[in-house]
């Protein structure tokens, strides 16, 4: 423990993650759901979120690495972790050490893989051109003998319900399913749930949903059962007076129309809080009143205009973190809000 406590608080409510994995599985309705939990889940901490979503019911986890893996490891639940990377000439050993299947992305990996006899995933590349199997591979024979636990595919488009290319993935995902076999099929992320039952399968793989995202944000009505799962709060370092016509922070960017009480934060982009909210895009709240952030967003630091609100050095305000608000605040993805979240906060789970 470290001799004092951080400055800064990321807390998580375990409540609301079980919540938002409750309505994903009901909206992928018979498939199974499972949990991506990368990047350390999604930057709120991979164990914990495979603890608690493990309570009520997952028991599908994608992890991007064999490093990440490892560090869930040892794990006694009754659970299946998936490496979405493949396999590595250089991740053999600990592929054949930790409890995990490989997600094949390449003929190279599933010639490495087969020999083992060991069971595997399999990706296929319906469009995306990331990683997977082109369909000609995936139908070539080349999974022959493999025994694979799911084939899998990842839409491109899916949080643009309108987008032709969902439904053309879906053929192309369609056709494969029918000549390779496997245990299971798994198309849908996130935004893919949100498509309908269609592109559910056997299995739905959500990630940022999970954790309190909005997968189709031009239609967040339709997502309303989904909750904040990350909150921030940063501490008073000082609170000063700007007289009227000084500037505060980098660049003299902001300049006070009048004397204004300004409480200096803890919180910077070094901790995930971007450059983005600068300006009085950004704010934190000292209960329900919001308070602008002013001049430039710096490393470590953040100044509040706080008007006639009493706060004082060492009191904790709330940053906004409503992950579509503050992405289209910020200019930011609700993806690098989260996975952005630094190493310097105590992270505390309710």
């Amino acid at each position: 423990m470290p001799l004092s406590p951080p400055p800064l608080r990321l807390t998580i409510d375990g409540d609301a993650l079980m919540s938002n994995w409750r309505w994903l599985r009901a909206r992928g309705g018979r498939a199974a759901c499972g949990a991506a939990v990368k990047a350390d889940g999604y930057g709120l901490g991979a164990r914990e979120v495979v603890t608690v979503l493990g309570n009520v019911g997952c028991r599908d986890f994608y992890v991007a690495t064999w490093g990440e893996a490892e560090d869930l490891m040892p794990y006694g639940w009754d659970v299946g972790f998936s490496v979405l990377h493949g396999v590595r000439e250089e991740d053999m050993e600990a592929a054949l050490t930790i409890p995990a299947r490989p997600v094949l992305n390449t003929p190279a990996q599933v010639a490495r893989w087969k020999p083992t006899g060991r069971p595997c995933d399999v990706m296929v590349d319906t469009g995306m051109n990331r990683l997977g199997l082109t369909p000609a591979e995936a139908t070539s024979g080349l999974l022959d003998d493999l025994g694979i636990d799911t084939l899998m595919s990842h839409l491109a488009c899916a949080d643009e319900p309108d987008s032709a290319m969902n439904a053309d993935q879906r053929t192309r995902f369609a056709t494969v399913a029918e000549t390779v076999r496997a245990k299971r099929y798994s198309l849908a992320n996130s935004a893919g749930i949100c498509l309908g039952p269609d592109y559910a399968y056997d299995l739905t793989r959500p990630g940022l949903a999970l954790y309190g995202g909005i997968p189709v944000p031009a239609d967040r009505a339709q997502q309303e059962g989904l909750q904040q799962v990350a909150h921030l709060e940063a501490q008073v370092l000082t609170v000063r007076i700007v007289r009227a016509g000084e500037s505060v922070g980098y660049n003299a960017t902001y300049r006070a129309k009048q004397d204004e009480r300004v409480a200096i934060l803890n919180l910077g982009y070094a901790d995930g809080y971007g450059r983005g909210f600068s300006g009085a895009i950004g704010a934190v709240r000292h209960g329900d009143t919001p308070l602008d952030v002013i001049g430039r967003v710096s490393m470590d630091l953040i100044a509040v205009r706080l008007g006639d609100r009493s706060v004082a050095e060492g009191d904790w305000l709330y940053a906004d973190f409503d992950l579509p608000k503050a992405s289209a605040q910020s200019g930011r993805s609700q993806y690098e809000l989260l996975t952005g979240l630094g190493a310097r906060f105590e992270r505390r789970w309710l």
